[in-house]
């Protein structure tokens, strides 16, 4: 093998100046790939960190209740019309054992339970509907990190204390240690003191969410003792409809995924990934066009010296193996120094880009990215290759 490369080697030195064509070609189209690949993954993690950052990956909710039908007398037809039935704010049965089960379920990372209902917050005359959640403040932090998004305060629950929206907390003109009252209907009313205010950046929540201790709001939701969500995480996000429905078979409770609820979320992301694909295969495919251009032109105008080649007794799998070898070479050689370009523009984009988010270089992705490179180039030189080979020794010397 090491006559094949020391050929190769001195064919592709005879004409450096296609062969710096070539590297340089193979260097853009590989930083291409790096950049806009890297690039592509950044945005994919920003916005799936955003939609994200502020929900779950599965909700579990107590099935739907249904009307009752009143059995039928054989040989009778009933013929019904009637609406749906209103479903009631209630508790997730046998919550405590659901949760437990889930907390050993192989592939989920954090389990917590959650009160939710309707409310009204009032400071003086001032009236706001509001949403409150009763947590476990332990367990919530594990599926969205809330005490990273203060901005007043601290993330505490518990004892009289409450935590709000910036939004909220600026319409009743509320800041860290004022008091506020919470109406649940009824007669269920708290007085509670503002331990925190957070701003998540999605304006529903910051006008509306008020953070509980789950006891507390229990008993202003008069649901003693019970949750109406479970709130899950899962190791792998995009295999989260296939969990949810794995939940749902197991507990027979109503299970939802992010997937489900982010159908739009979900079409872009996908769109954005076979964009990738498609940029990455027409560049390879750009890359191995010009390998193979090259090489075949190289064919040409080194007829004779094939046909000396060959007359000395150099065979025919050996010849095709000086243009893989050339190939192979072209191809690593070029990656190389479209892998140091690609991790260049990734650096310059997070030094001196417009700073919107972040891109991180996968360390896998430079040796794939080298590695598919290389077989690229022996791929598109194997037609010039196999030409080479199959040269008739007489013919090519007397090639003028």
């Amino acid at each position: 093998m090491w006559l094949e490369s020391l050929i190769a080697l001195k064919f592709l030195r005879q004409n450096l100046v296609q062969t710096a064509l070539i590297l340089v070609g193979i260097a853009v189209g590989v930083s291409v790939i790096v950049f806009i690949t890297t690039l592509i993954n950044g945005l994919q993690a920003n916005i799936i960190e955003r939609t994200l950052g502020t929900q779950s990956h599965i909700r579990i909710e107590p099935a739907e209740e249904q009307n009752l039908i009143a059995p039928v007398q054989p040989g009778t037809i009933a013929l019904i019309r009637e609406d749906p039935r209103g479903q009631r704010l209630r508790s997730i049965n046998n919550w405590i054992a659901v949760q437990s089960t889930l907390d050993n379920l192989e592939g989920i990372t954090a389990v917590s339970p959650i009160v939710s209902g309707p409310a009204f917050a009032r400071r003086g005359d001032v009236l706001k509907s509001v949403s409150l959640i009763g947590i476990d403040p332990d367990r919530y932090e594990r599926i969205i990190p809330i005490s990273d998004d203060m901005i007043a305060g601290r993330f505490r629950v518990g004892a009289g204390d409450a935590v709000i929206g910036r939004l909220l907390a600026k319409d009743l003109g509320l800041r860290t240690g004022s008091k506020m009252r919470i109406e649940a209907g009824d007669g269920r009313i708290a007085l509670v003191t503002i331990a925190g205010i957070f701003e998540l950046g999605v304006r529903e929540l910051d006008q509306r969410y008020v953070y509980l201790d789950l006891k507390q709001a229990q008993s202003l939701l008069d649901l003693p003792g019970g949750v109406t969500l479970i709130d899950v995480t899962v190791d792998n996000l995009f295999t989260a409809d296939l969990d949810a429905q794995r939940i749902q078979k197991l507990t027979g409770m109503k299970a939802e995924s992010w997937i489900e609820t982010n159908a739009q979320l979900m079409n872009a992301l996908s769109s954005q990934r076979l964009s990738t694909t498609m940029i990455t295969v027409f560049v390879a495919l750009s890359v191995a066009f010009g390998i193979a251009s090259v090489l075949a032109i190289s064919v040409t105008q080194r007829t004779r010296e094939i046909g000396i080649l060959r007359a000395m007794g150099i065979r025919q799998h050996q010849m095709l193996r000086v243009f893989l070898v050339q190939g192979a070479l072209l191809g690593m050689a070029g990656s190389a120094v479209g892998a140091v370009a690609g991790t260049g523009l990734v650096w310059a984009f997070n030094t001196f880009g417009p700073k919107l988010f972040y891109i991180p270089l996968s360390p896998v992705l430079i040796p794939i990215t080298m590695v598919f490179a290389a077989f690229t180039g022996v791929l598109a030189a194997s037609v010039p290759a196999w030409r080479a080979a199959r040269l008739n020794p007489v013919e090519a010397i007397r090639y003028v």
